[in-house]
């Protein structure tokens, strides 16, 4: 986040880090939906898979079930639930109470004027937030960095850098990931030129990566199948999505880059017209309960967003960073993203992937 939208300088907000579809609507409220919304309803938009199951076991089950709330998850990807909430900004009422979302998406809902700003008095573990995941709209549930990813038996010496995922050198057996383009230009910016928005000198890199065969995958789980088979040998990955493919007995390991690693946050946003926002916070609320973040550690290798939260010494030394490289860590300027989207994505689609 830029420094003027979050209002906090660089320095306190890294020194935090190392602490620690569309579906159907739902149908409109009525009487019936108001009984249930009095006895503490609320509705979440998530992802689904891996993570809306750890959100039920780690945060619904333990944490809001027993007070007597009624968890119900609205699971799609990302993009038509972020279309939803702009479909239904002009309606009293929208069909959720809290969504999940990435902070550069969290951001992209708070220009479009959908997003509820957070008062943090009604959080009691407001206190304990890492300053990289408070938003003035959204609250980071977990948080991880773009790593350089390679099977250490095919790269030798070790990568350093974002630089090694766009060398040609590794012809096809260098493999990008179609649905993180974002992050893949980004980190093309800061190897080509020391710059996250140095597009231009990003995208020569790049070409010369295409032109020597770099190879293109649809999805995570295809780009994690690639390096499976030995198809690919490097690319770029969250630490946690590599210390989970570990754990499935995929061969990769993973460096935080020279240049420095680019942070992911992903987290929580209320809609502006969510019909029950207590409820949203009281689950924002059991989302940062150390419990909760210690398990979404030991189940999904992200990091905390919350100081009370301890990881395992070797659980922290595979899914967090050292004190240097938390110094580098580089938070992304969202604004930046917002504007030059639509233009990255034009780019990605009829330039590098035709």
């Amino acid at each position: 986040m830029s420094k003027s939208t979050k209002g906090i300088d660089r320095r306190t907000t890294l020194k935090g880090f190392g602490l620690a579809a569309a579906g159907a609507l739902l149908p409109a409220v009525g009487s019936s939906e108001a009984t249930a919304q009095a006895a503490g309803r609320v509705v979440v938009g998530t992802w689904g898979g891996d993570y809306a199951r750890l959100l039920s076991k780690n945060v619904e089950e333990p944490f809001l079930k027993p007070k007597g709330f009624e968890v119900v998850q609205d699971q799609a990807s990302d993009a038509p639930r972020r279309a939803k909430m702009v479909a239904e900004r002009r309606l009293p009422r929208g069909t959720t109470d809290i969504q999940g979302l990435s902070a550069a998406q969290m951001f992209e809902m708070d220009a479009a004027g959908v997003a509820e700003p957070i008062d943090y008095s009604k959080l009691k573990n407001a206190a304990n937030i890492i300053p990289i995941a408070r938003y003035p709209f959204g609250v980071g549930h977990i948080i991880s960095g773009k790593v350089v990813v390679y099977n250490p038996k095919l790269v030798t010496p070790a990568p350093t850098g974002y630089k090694d995922c766009f060398d040609p050198k590794y012809g096809n057996k260098l493999g990008f990931i179609d649905i993180q383009y974002q992050f893949v230009m980004l980190a093309a910016g800061l190897a080509g030129a020391g710059d996250m928005t140095s597009l231009e000198k990003g995208k020569e890199l790049l070409l010369a990566a295409k032109r020597a065969g770099a190879r293109i995958y649809p999805t995570n789980e295809a780009f994690a199948q690639a390096l499976k088979t030995e198809e690919i040998s490097i690319g770029m990955m969250w630490r946690a999505r590599a210390v989970q493919w570990q754990n499935a007995g995929i061969p990769v390991d993973s460096i935080a880059p020279s240049e420095g690693t680019m942070a992911y946050v992903s987290g929580f946003l209320i809609p502006k017209n969510a019909p029950n926002k207590a409820a949203a916070y009281a689950y924002m609320d059991a989302m940062l309960e150390k419990g909760a973040q210690e398990n979404f550690a030991i189940d999904m290798g992200f990091n905390p967003t919350v100081t009370t939260a301890s990881v395992a010494p070797e659980l922290q030394k595979r899914i967090g960073f050292t004190e240097e490289e938390n110094k580098k860590m580089k938070d992304l300027d969202y604004d930046f993203l917002a504007k030059n989207d639509a233009a990255m994505k034009e780019w990605w689609d009829k330039v590098f992937k035709a």
